[in-house]
């Protein structure tokens, strides 16, 4: 239940995103559902491998290079589907902050949630 709602909570986060800032298009909630799902699946797999590749540079950029890599799935999951757009780097690099500044708070809603019906 958790993660059905997480699921559906994220592909309006990135409907959010998509209201916010005009860089980003979303063009449903269906197609919401299916970017927030690609999207989780390129963080799950890609992104730890690329953290550990470009891991020297994360640490003289003092972790800054996270964003891009953030930045990086964002635009590969725009590239992978029809449903959403991203203009260019820039608009994925802002575009991805926003959500992932709406997964932290989807993420601590959910856990106080889920924590007082335990």
């Amino acid at each position: 239940m958790k993660t059905l709602a997480r699921w559906t909570l994220l592909a309006a986060a990135l409907l959010l995103v998509a209201h916010l800032y005009p860089g980003v298009t979303v063009q449903s909630f269906g197609a919401a559902m299916v970017a927030a799902l690609v999207l989780g699946l390129l963080n799950a797999i890609v992104r730890p491998l690329l953290v550990l590749l470009t891991l020297p540079v994360t640490v003289l950029t003092l972790g800054l290079f996270l964003f891009v890599i953030n930045a990086l799935m964002f635009y590969w999951a725009a590239q992978l589907l029809p449903g959403l757009a991203v203009n260019g780097f820039v608009a994925a690099l802002i575009g991805s902050l926003i959500y992932s500044l709406c997964g932290l708070v989807i993420d601590a809603a959910l856990e106080q949630l889920f924590r007082r019906r335990a």
